[in-house]
């Protein structure tokens, strides 16, 4: 079984122009996918990250194209003006949407956004100016605070996943959870930290993930 599934999954090195810099991708591509989900990593994260491929994976399995991209380049990585640039983050999401609907392999797919620590607000934010085509979005131990002021016209559903042991990250949440006016949802993992790494932890946070996803990404017309 495992490796009939390796063998249906396509996975490939992308590079993604966005103003002037060239980002580093992995995009997966399921025989039969329903959709994409493009990761929006945290700080001194990126599309390397054990944690967001874990989730990666499961969503791969439910049938779910995937694309983990750095979303600085190299160069930037360092700069913490810019790993903490929310409105240069969510730009760089808008423009990998816009490679995606000019690819063969890719144009005229509903979008997913699953994003962790900054990248949530990267993700909500990007979600917010162009709403058109995606289909859910996912914050795992993120700060959806972030993007306070684009919350209230986020049209996507949105899941919102917290450790029950991240206590600041919960009051963030709340907050930010009382600003969408989306369909949405905040669950908090008991036990977990911020970066989910107890035993189970991520898998609950991959089951809830896939779930949200299987919830709100309709068949294409």
């Amino acid at each position: 079984m495992m490796n009939r599934l390796k063998a249906e999954i396509k996975k490939k090195e992308v590079m993604i122009p966005a103003e002037g810099c060239r980002l580093q991708g992995i995009l997966a591509l399921p025989l039969e996918a329903k959709g994409l989900v493009v990761f929006a990593h945290g700080s001194g994260s990126g599309r390397l990250s054990p944690r967001n491929n874990f989730v990666a994976r499961v969503l791969q399995e439910a049938n779910y194209a995937t694309l983990l991209v750095d979303l600085l380049e190299e160069s930037e990585a360092w700069d913490q003006d810019k790993v903490f640039d929310i409105d240069l983050l969510a730009y760089r999401l808008l423009a990998m949407g816009r490679w995606l609907s000019l690819q063969t392999e890719t144009r005229g797919w509903m979008l997913g956004y699953f994003g962790a620590s900054t990248g949530a607000g990267a993700a909500l934010q990007a979600a917010s100016r162009e709403p058109k085509g995606i289909a859910a979005i996912v914050s795992r131990g993120g700060r959806p605070d972030l993007a306070m002021s684009y919350l209230s016209t986020v049209q996507a559903p949105t899941l919102l996943i917290v450790g029950g042991n991240d206590k600041a990250v919960i009051s963030l949440n709340e907050s930010a959870y009382a600003k969408l006016r989306c369909s949405k949802e905040l669950v908090i993992v008991p036990g977990a930290t911020h970066l989910f790494e107890e035993p189970g932890a991520l898998e609950k946070v991959a089951q809830l993930a896939r779930n949200w996803f299987d919830k709100y990404f309709l068949p294409q017309a």
